[in-house]
């Protein structure tokens, strides 16, 4: 049986995010089960309207203020769902995906349920003091978010750009050495002139 702190009653939630469905695991007090909640992806309009109806039936229970803790995985959605959730007076962590322990005996299978109600039980335990059942991602600002957005880019543009360029070289290679680049970079151009020597032919900005 579910023990009630009669105190500082709390709702639990967590979230399993994907693009098309968001379930919402709670733990209520007073409720002897957790409820999943399934709502569309990115409606948030939804799960607040989810949270202010667990929060009012929860109060009429036992006739006090009910808080509300939720967490969810850090992922590619960003921390804009922490941010909005904070702005409404909820309390929100976001889990490290990998540091959440699981049995690797037992083969369970990856399903959102599962996922949901395991993300329950690592936050509940979390905040009983157990700070070995999962890790915490500190939620950096939107100005140190944007920062490392930027940072981010780079390095794949730059990654996309060795690509490019190493292509090229085979392809070069398989021609002997002699081949047409229409480049708009004359660095890219003194690179394969020091490559290819006096065979090296370039169009730059489609002139020969």
């Amino acid at each position: 049986m579910q023990t009630i702190d009669t105190v500082n009653p709390t709702i639990l939630l967590a979230i399993e995010l994907s693009a098309s469905t968001w379930l919402v695991a709670a733990r209520v007090p007073g409720w002897e089960k957790p409820h999943l909640h399934r709502i569309d992806g990115g409606d948030t309009a939804a799960l607040l309207a989810l949270i202010s109806s667990l929060q009012a039936r929860a109060a009429r229970g036992l006739d006090a203020t009910i808080g509300v803790v939720c967490c969810f995985e850090a992922g590619r959605d960003g921390f804009w769902l922490h941010r909005l959730l904070t702005a409404h007076g909820v309390v929100c962590h976001v889990l490290e995906p990998t540091s959440i322990l699981v049995n690797r005996r037992a083969g369970r299978a990856k399903t959102d349920r599962l996922d949901a109600e395991g993300m329950l039980r690592v936050l509940a335990a979390y905040l009983r003091g157990d700070h070995h059942a999962c890790s915490m991602v500190r939620v950096p600002t939107p100005e140190e978010e944007d920062a490392k957005r930027t940072h981010r880019e780079r390095e794949k543009l730059v990654q996309e750009r060795l690509r490019i360029e190493n292509r090229i070289e085979a392809l070069l290679f398989t021609q002997g050495g002699s081949a047409i680049l229409l480049s708009c970079a004359p660095v890219m151009d003194a690179r394969y002139r020091a490559i290819f020597g006096p065979n090296w032919i370039a169009c730059v900005d489609g002139s020969s």
